[in-house]
């Protein structure tokens, strides 16, 4: 993925993330949705454009078209109240490819595998939610998003653009401890009353979420 993109996908999770606990706007996260998905299928685009016959760039950016496709698809769901299981099931064929990405990522830079692990974890809530309507794991998924999307995406294309990038498998092993203990303060987190709206007060105007998204699915 560009770094460049990279760079802005984490502000993008972690609204989303935000969202899905209702404390982000629906239709404020759908716009910054729509702009960094736009940025995510533009950029690659002109890449493939300028070294359409370089295998190894076409390989390179080919998947910065899954995120791409999931930010302008996420954020036109909630600006147009769309039904959410296509982008559930797409959700799921991003998921698979993420997992693929891990699995051959692990020898050449295990850290990077470990990232493309927790984006298919993530992908794969969203295919859980939307597709099948697992609203019991709208919570995870949000404080998942939250605590991850950063690390993953904006910490990691900083790292990256100052050359400061280690492909030691120690660090890998460091990046999936990490991931873990995330994962379960996710859990944590979900089941306390911390960002829990009160469930007589009624969303303001505008205020659509994940949560609602599965409402829809689910209906």
């Amino acid at each position: 993925m560009g770094n460049i993109g990279l760079l802005f996908v984490g502000i993008v999770l972690l609204v989303n993330g935000l969202n899905s606990l209702g404390l982000v706007p629906g239709r404020s996260a759908g716009v910054l949705n729509l702009f960094v998905g736009s940025l995510q299928v533009v950029l690659p685009t002109i890449i493939l454009i300028q070294n359409s016959t370089d295998a190894a760039v076409i390989a390179a950016t080919w998947p910065t078209y899954l995120f791409g496709f999931t930010y302008l698809y996420f954020g036109l769901n909630i600006l147009f109240k769309l039904e959410p299981e296509g982008f559930g099931w797409f959700s799921a064929f991003v998921a698979a490819i993420a997992t693929y990405h891990a699995l051959i990522s692990v020898q050449s830079d295990p850290i990077y595998a470990v990232i493309w692990l927790t984006w298919a974890i993530m992908w794969s809530l969203f295919f859980l939610l939307l597709a099948l309507g697992q609203s019991q794991l709208t919570r995870f998924t949000g404080w998942f998003l939250i605590l991850l999307g950063i690390p993953t995406c904006t910490v990691t294309a900083l790292f990256l653009f100052n050359g400061a990038w280690s492909t030691e498998p120690a660090a890998g092993f460091a990046a999936l401890v990490a991931l873990t203990a995330a994962a379960v303060f996710s859990w944590v987190l979900a089941r306390s009353n911390i960002a829990r709206a009160p469930a007589d007060v009624a969303p303001r105007q505008g205020q659509e979420s994940t949560q609602e998204l599965v409402s829809t699915a689910t209906a």
